[in-house]
């Protein structure tokens, strides 16, 4: 039987925003927001914070696993935290990385993207979410994606895709950073060499298919929010505040 893990990479040293790891939203810090959601999945074995900084570590103990501190992806942050916890998965294990600023996941998100590994064996399956702001679609610090009727994603990147020049109501889906990978490719991906696409959208996942790897993507029409800046922050904290499944982990309803 296939198992699934969930591991969460994270540190202080965020470039956008340092420290935004332990920011508090109702009280709560970020990191603890994300494990306490994700532990409401629970098709998951284990669910682990992998992390370089004591203060997280601290924060999240005993569900903590420290890495080293020189990692710059977060996938070799997940495979290093895989190897040391010695968990024994399997080739076709799965291995669903939430990142350490995805705020608003759900166990629903995380529960179709187990169902959609169990149907297709994809060696990658990426939450995207809807976007329904033009300014978003237009910021380049958003990475948008478009994908064929089977849901495989044809291409990633920091332009406004599909264009919106012909029509006015185009689907406009941002990629997030909630991604799950077969636990044999976890390792073969970071053994691929850097692809030219990637390089140019600085998007690590177009190396999957310019490789010509299927990757498939699990839709939300709910909005996601990967912190970046104190404003951000804000913004989450009031969708937190509605939003019933805080009620599940923060007041046991």
């Amino acid at each position: 039987m296939t198992r699934a893990v969930c591991v969460i990479p994270a540190r202080m040293g965020s470039s956008r925003f340092p420290g935004k790891p332990m920011e508090k939203l109702l009280g709560m810090p970020m990191i603890e927001h994300i494990y306490r959601r994700c532990l409401l999945q629970k098709g998951f074995d284990k669910v682990i914070v992998a992390t370089c900084d004591q203060e997280i570590f601290d924060a999240v103990a005993p569900a903590t696993v420290m890495t080293l501190d020189t990692h710059e992806r977060c996938t070799d942050r997940v495979e290093e935290a895989i190897a040391n916890l010695d968990l024994g998965l399997a080739d076709d294990d799965l291995v669903v990385m939430v990142q350490g600023d995805e705020i608003l996941v759900t166990p629903d998100m995380l529960g179709e993207m187990i169902d959609v590994y169990a149907r297709t064996g994809s060696p990658v399956i990426n939450l995207v979410s809807r976007l329904y702001r033009t300014q978003d679609h237009d910021d380049p610090n958003t990475v948008k994606v478009v994908f064929d009727k089977d849901h495989r994603a044809l291409l990633f990147s920091r332009a406004p895709i599909p264009s919106r020049s012909r029509a006015s109501d185009v689907p406009m889906y941002q990629q997030t950073g909630i991604i799950a990978f077969r636990a044999s490719f976890l390792h073969e991906f970071s053994t691929l060499p850097r692809t030219p696409l990637e390089v140019i959208e600085s998007v690590d996942m177009l190396r999957v298919i310019e490789n010509r790897l299927p990757l498939y993507v699990v839709t939300t029409e709910t909005e996601t929010i990967g912190i970046d800046t104190p404003s951000e922050l804000v913004r989450a904290e009031k969708i937190l505040a509605d939003d019933h499944f805080t009620d599940q982990y923060m007041t046991g309803a």
